[in-house]
């Protein structure tokens, strides 16, 4: 690969994140274009520019073409975290004041997400929140929820989703989880969110 192909667009880089998280679904470009709300012609030049430059696998069935994150390959891997590391910056405005508050659960937790309606859209009725984290770890984790909600900085109610690694990994046919750990931001610890959806993926 050479170096001075090695740049990405917004667009790109919204591409390799949908693939990547949405790991047990092919798409062809068609299908990501109207996900993503861009023309299917730059769809479509954009995935083979992405699987050109390693981050995609082209798979073509009949007549179509698919596209897939590539898994496989450990720089494909180390950008997906790095994307998803700068994903804290890009939250949406209004859950400012609440990631703040989110963020105190990180010396106790392995991953945080947020998912659901408050990342989509400004008109939601509760934050959706997970958090994985070790059994031991369920006093602090309670504290840290009633300091959170007895302060009253945050608006909405916040539903949280607790959980272990095992739980997740138990559960990974299953459908609920499978739209939380696809349809999410990640506030916390993205190597370990990288992790799991390989995991997953076995």
């Amino acid at each position: 690969m050479d170096a001075k192909n090695i740049q990405f667009t917004k667009i790109e880089i919204k591409i390799a994140k949908y693939l990547f998280k949405h790991y047990k679904d092919k798409h062809n470009a068609r299908q990501l274009a109207k996900i993503l709300n861009i023309n299917h012609a730059h769809a479509n030049k954009l995935c083979n520019l992405l699987a050109n430059k390693m981050l995609l696998v082209k798979e073509k069935i009949g007549n179509a073409v698919y596209f897939s994150y590539n898994y496989g390959n450990k720089l494909a891997i180390k950008f997906i975290e790095y994307m998803l590391s700068l994903e804290e910056k890009e939250f949406p405005k209004w859950l400012i004041v609440p990631l703040h508050g989110l963020n105190k659960f990180k010396p106790c937790i392995q991953l945080g997400l947020v998912f659901g309606s408050s990342i989509k859209t400004r008109d939601f009725n509760d934050i959706d929140v997970l958090l994985m984290y070790d059994k031991d770890k369920s006093k602090d984790v309670k504290r840290l929820k009633d300091e959170l909600r007895k302060s009253g900085l945050i608006e909405k109610p916040i539903r949280y989703v607790d959980i272990t690694e095992k739980d997740i990994l138990t559960n990974k046919e299953n459908k609920i989880f499978y739209n939380i750990l696809s349809n999410t931001l990640v506030f916390h610890n993205p190597e370990k969110y990288v992790e799991i959806i390989q995991k997953c993926r076995e």
